[in-house]
């Protein structure tokens, strides 16, 4: 089944470590919501597939006025079964999670990031940490019954101690879902031009290890790699990604993805909305998905999840399986019920462990 992801550009301010494409240009918006409907018209009339999940990510979604949701939520298909909206935390009042209730959005994603107020201002993320939990009480109110919190670690000079402080904090707000990356320096970004050096690796290894500890004991299913939920919680759209189900991209730098070719649409809002206007293409670029390409995807995709890669059905696997002997040895790799997947162990070293299971 097809997911539709929407991607919103807008955003009060940029956080330090964010690579994704993003504008402060907010004049823009009602100009962006009618190209985006536009766009979603060309799909329309083709898409054979009911659609599962749509997901409105960014960006800061919740930046969009309200009539502005409904216009895109109006336009796009009935009967999603998950419908996610990213939001800021400091955009929850009352009266924004009473308008999101009268909206089919029925699951909400927030950046809490940190609980600790002084590495908020170092992300120059806009909320203060009292403000995730009122968040959260706020959607409650409303009727919002599947919420879901990024956090973050890896601070430079952050103890574990500061980060079992965080998590015990995200536990308190009894959420549905819980995300948790590694603060990263990826070039292009604020953070990466500030010359700062990579958290102690050790330090990380102990902090996920730590993560993994607490919210598995919590009773969150630790189901991907960054992400743990509760039972019959996880996050449907974004599980789409990890099994290879077609999805359609919507808006500025958003990718789509049909099996046989990806391709991602231009990272300017402005030229976006010019070629929507005029009948034109807004696709960038494309890359066709051959045997090596598909075979490459599903060991990338598939080791992300708890439940690994199905060999039964997978080309190349006697390759596979020899080029995984080694970490099947060391123990960073197992097969249960003839399914290939990560070890704790594995975990933390799945990009280096992936990356040598590659068809170059």
């Amino acid at each position: 089944m097809a997911g539709i992801y929407i991607h919103i550009p807008f955003c009060k301010s940029r956080c330090i470590y964010c690579g994704f494409y993003s504008t402060t240009h907010h004049e823009m918006r009602q100009r962006y919501v009618d190209a985006v409907c536009h766009e979603w018209q060309k799909y329309k009339e083709s898409l054979k597939e009911s659609v599962d999940t749509i997901y409105i990510g960014g960006g800061t979604p919740s930046q969009l006025e309200v009539p502005q949701l409904r216009q895109l939520l109006d336009v796009l298909p009935k009967g999603a079964k998950e419908i996610t909206i990213e939001c800021n935390p400091d955009d929850i009042t009352e009266e924004y999670a009473d308008a999101l209730s009268g909206l089919p959005v029925n699951r909400v994603s927030m950046g809490a990031q940190t609980f600790d107020d002084e590495r908020l201002r170092f992300l120059h993320r806009r909320h203060t940490s009292k403000q995730v939990p009122e968040a959260v009480r706020l959607l409650r109110s409303a009727g919002i019954r599947n919420i879901s919190v990024d956090l973050m670690f890896g601070f430079p000079n952050e103890t574990i101690g500061d980060w079992t402080k965080d998590i015990e904090a995200a536990l308190m707000l009894d959420v549905e879902h819980i995300s948790a990356y590694c603060l990263m320096i990826e070039e292009g970004t604020a953070l990466y031009d500030m010359g700062l050096e990579a958290a102690n690796e050790e330090v990380e290894r102990q902090m996920y290890e730590l993560l993994i500890e607490k919210l598995t004991a919590a009773g969150y299913e630790h189901y991907e790699i960054s992400n743990f939920a509760r039972p019959r919680y996880r996050s449907q759209h974004n599980s789409s990604y990890w099994n290879g189900t077609a999805y359609i991209g919507l808006g500025a730098a958003a990718h789509s993805y049909d099996g046989k070719e990806r391709r991602w649409n231009i990272s300017d809002v402005k030229e976006y909305c010019q070629r929507i206007e005029k009948g034109l293409s807004v696709v960038e670029e494309r890359e066709i998905i051959d045997k090596d390409t598909r075979f490459n995807d599903r060991v990338m995709t598939g080791l992300r999840t708890r439940e690994g890669i199905d060999l039964t059905t997978l080309p190349f696997r006697e390759q596979l399986l020899s080029d995984a002997k080694m970490h099947l040895e060391n123990g960073l790799l197992a097969i249960t019920d003839n399914r290939l997947h990560l070890t704790r162990k594995g975990l933390f070293v799945s990009d280096m462990v992936m990356s040598d299971l590659m068809r170059v």
